[in-house]
């Protein structure tokens, strides 16, 4: 197994990437305290793996709140001893605006989710990780759109920020070796377009010409892969990247 015995903490972990990033992890050996809002659906992760190889302690809690991000630390140091991974994976969708057209109250939630989650997780897991000494690996998830316009301009300058966070806490931490890296998802099958609301159907329609270049959509499966890969040994030399999982979206 190839998380025998980690310590990690995943938000975001009710559903799609989130939970299959869990389930995997803990086939893996992993002891993950599995963050999200919805508390019934973190009861009943736990109760589907409790007989898997690693274990799963619910945290129920919203990333954009400070005491959520430094306590699901908090308690996987408390319940297992040790923080080992951080799994950024907790993100919400924007309404496909442009920039003319944004609104303050869609940018002010997503960037509190999309940025400051991810910001003030990491801040706090570096702390850790420089108490406890012997390096540490921060995944975040980002995606294509901070790059190519996928989406919103909201949501692609939110991710632009967290690739950003990536490769300077990769750099400035490369002595005391923690590892830091992103993954882009493409297309995924998740219930992401459930946080958009009333879609911005002129953001929409400019940006039709990248969307049709999608390859297909893709699972949840395929980036919980990608995300075992780089918590694990196996990428033991790779730090400050942003891996693309978009199936060639963003080979052009």
């Amino acid at each position: 197994m190839k998380l025998q015995g980690k310590s990690v903490v995943v938000t975001g972990a009710s559903s799609g990437m989130g939970r299959e990033i869990v389930r995997l992890f803990a086939a893996e050996g992993a002891n993950v305290v599995a963050v999200a809002r919805r508390a019934e659906r973190l009861e009943e992760l736990g109760a589907e793996l409790a007989d898997a190889a690693g274990s799963v302690v619910p945290f129920v809690g919203d990333v954009s709140d400070l005491e959520v991000c430094e306590g699901m630390i908090d308690k996987a140091v408390a319940e297992f001893g040790k923080l080992d991974v951080l799994v950024n994976n907790a993100g919400i969708m924007d309404d496909m605006a442009t920039v003319a057209a944004f609104s303050d109250e869609k940018f002010d939630a997503l960037m509190a989710v999309n940025v400051y989650g991810p910001f003030a997780a990491t801040r706090k897991a570096v702390q850790v990780f420089l108490e406890q000494g012997g390096g540490g690996n921060i995944i975040t998830v980002s995606s294509v759109g901070a790059q190519h316009q996928a989406a919103g301009v909201v949501y692609g300058a939110s991710k632009a920020a967290v690739n950003a966070m990536i490769r300077h806490t990769a750099f400035t931490y490369r002595a005391e070796k923690i590892r830091c890296n992103g993954i882009a998802p493409g297309g995924i099958n998740t219930e992401i377009s459930s946080s958009m609301g009333s879609v911005d159907m002129d953001g929409a329609a400019r940006i039709q010409g990248v969307q049709a270049l999608m390859p297909g959509m893709g699972e949840g499966i395929d980036i919980a892969n990608a995300a075992l890969f780089l918590a694990s040994d196996d990428s033991a030399f790779i730090s400050g990247q942003i891996v693309a999982v978009d199936g060639g979206w963003t080979s052009f």
